[in-house]
């Protein structure tokens, strides 16, 4: 266990910022299930995944599991921005275009009820670097880091019935480099947090249901940005959302699996997300497996989130002329407020997590009784936001699409 726990700590550091797909969230985080949209929670995908998705399913396996991988996130994202000074930028691309994200989790049966495991993912993030682009942006450069350790067990309660609680863990870093329309970034912070999580899952005969609930992980990262101009850096609290899931799946034909889950995020409840705007969501996942022969399994699935940052017009900009009423948002820690117009420009510009529609595929090979291989790939399709102000002569906006390819090795004894 405690070369697990290296491990782990050994990752967090290495792992690059991931520009994740449900708000700021990894549609999954293993390969089987970024496979299938991204459930887990009603059918069981494997104990690894289990131990984030529904660490109830642990008990879905026999025996000792060891799996290690990442996936390597390749986002397609552009920003532009518009004024009556400065004229328009056009859509701009970001350098930021290419991250890893590490996964590496260990599961062992202890007795017939038993199962303890521990794993360590990416699973949220963003990041974008405009600098010397375009004047228009700012030089705004960002990214967020957020990885869960997670120590969990498993009860099989009767033949029908599991339970399954875990402790989150959590490693964050934050770079706020330039924020809103100015350069006053202090560098990067890391923070450290804990939360808690508990499953239910249900079977009988060829159908599967399950719960899952995740609590809120509230971060502060230390002098990050200087909202006011005179040299001080100030914290902001940056909250992980509770998430609330549900899922259902059934065995269609011996070879063939299907599964749906609806999982409720709730950024609007949580610090800092909260005051930057953003919106609840029910994302919508389904995904099937197939089993062609004894050795490969295929994989597909749909992921679907309304995005948390909205399209608005003539928000108020607090500027001379400004047709709107001047309403001002106060940011968690930071001595200064900014007008609605402000907070969109960072959401835009700086952490567009706006994408909607995925599509996955994928799959796994068994080499040797022991030995397997995960595959999948991902596809968002391009989504775009804009938001102006003063009627229209104010603009920011977003442009984001991405692609994902993820890999995990895979050993069960």
């Amino acid at each position: 266990m405690r070369k697990v726990l290296a491990a782990s700590a050994i990752l967090a550091v290495a792992a690059g910022s991931a520009f994740a797909t449900n708000g700021d969230n990894m549609i999954g985080v293993t390969p089987a299930s970024e496979a299938m949209g991204g459930i887990g929670v009603g059918m069981p995908i494997g104990s690894i995944d289990s131990i984030f998705r529904n660490p109830a399913w642990m008990n879905s396996e026999k025996g000792f599991t060891v799996s290690f991988g990442g996936i390597l996130f390749m986002p397609d994202v552009k920003a532009r921005a518009k004024d009556p000074m400065n004229g328009d930028s056009g859509y701009v691309s970001s350098r930021s275009n290419f991250f890893t994200v590490p996964e590496i989790g260990i599961t062992n049966r202890i007795n017939d009820q038993v199962v303890l495991g521990i794993a360590a993912y990416g699973v949220s993030g963003m990041g974008v670097d405009y600098r010397n682009k375009d004047q228009r942006l700012a030089n705004m450069h960002t990214t967020l880091q957020f990885m869960r350790i997670i120590p969990a067990v498993s009860y099989q309660i009767n033949p029908n019935l599991s339970v399954g609680v875990g402790l989150d863990l959590a490693w964050g870093s934050l770079d706020l480099g330039a924020s809103m329309p100015n350069n006053r970034g202090g560098g990067q912070s890391s923070s450290y947090g804990i939360g808690a999580q508990i499953g239910i899952g249900y079977k009988i005969g060829d159908l599967t249901v399950g719960f899952n609930y995740q609590s809120p992980v509230s971060m502060k990262y230390k002098h990050v940005f200087d909202s006011n101009g005179d040299g001080s850096f100030e914290d902001l609290k940056l909250q992980q959302p509770q998430e609330v899931a549900v899922g259902i799946g059934y065995k269609v034909m011996p070879n063939l699996k299907v599964g749906l889950d609806l999982r409720w995020i709730n950024w609007s409840d949580a610090d800092g997300y909260k005051q930057f705007k953003w919106k609840d969501q029910t994302v919508i996942a389904v995904g099937g497996e197939y089993q062609v022969n004894p050795s490969l399994k295929l994989r597909a699935g749909y992921n679907y989130g309304k995005s948390p940052i909205r399209s608005y017009s003539n928000l108020a900009t607090c500027m001379p002329g400004d047709p709107t009423p001047c309403h001002l948002n106060s940011i968690p820690n930071f001595t200064q407020p900014f007008p609605d117009y402000n907070v969109q420009w960072f959401n835009l510009i700086g952490f567009p997590a706006i994408t909607e529609h995925h599509i996955s595929l994928g799959g796994s090979y068994q080499f040797t009784k022991n030995f397997a291989v995960d595959l999948a790939y991902v596809h968002a399709f391009e989504k775009k936001v804009e938001s102006t102000a003063m009627n229209g002569m104010v603009l920011a906006g977003a442009k984001n699409a991405q692609n994902e390819v993820g890999i995990a090795l895979r050993w069960s004894f």
